[in-house]
């Protein structure tokens, strides 16, 4: 196998690893910072929701570039692309925990569209256990900020 495709790139995982610092911060953050809570938990779900529509962009320039892929399958990417960001506005306008609510079966469910594209098309071998590993910080954070509004 091409050694490009079975080896996460260092700068794929210094941006992806990296993208996970302020979810790092801000879900501990909102659980101890007392009266500043309520600021840290906005600015956690507000990431999250910004992370969310991103990673759902990647299914738009999957379906753009990647080939093999049928109109049909090409068209259900371009589609599911825009569901993520359509999950991520509202969270941002909900209370925080119902963001959380929100964001993390979203962070799940399109970590199970990448499974079902990594069924159709050739991806890297990296990106399906990176997209696990970032999605499953992300959700635990989303999860930890939640829980700071009901403690």
């Amino acid at each position: 196998m091409d050694d490009t495709l079975s080896k996460l790139p260092r700068s794929v995982a210094w941006l992806g690893y990296g993208g996970l610092l302020p979810f790092l911060f801000l879900a501990p953050a909102s659980l101890l910072a007392g009266h500043h809570a309520p600021v840290l938990s906005d600015a956690l779900f507000a990431y999250g929701a910004i992370i969310l529509s991103f990673v759902g962009a990647l299914h738009w320039g999957f379906a753009m570039t990647l080939s093999g892929l049928s109109e049909r399958q090409r068209t259900a990417g371009f589609v599911w692309s825009v569901i993520p960001a359509l999950l991520a506005w509202p969270a941002i306008l909900l209370s925080p925990p119902l963001s959380g609510l929100l964001l993390i079966p979203g962070f799940v469910a399109h970590y199970l569209q990448d499974h079902r594209l990594a069924a159709k098309a050739s991806l890297p071998a990296w990106y399906l256990p990176l997209r696990f590993r970032l999605t499953v910080v992300a959700s635990l954070c989303l999860a930890a900020g939640s829980f700071a509004h009901y403690g």
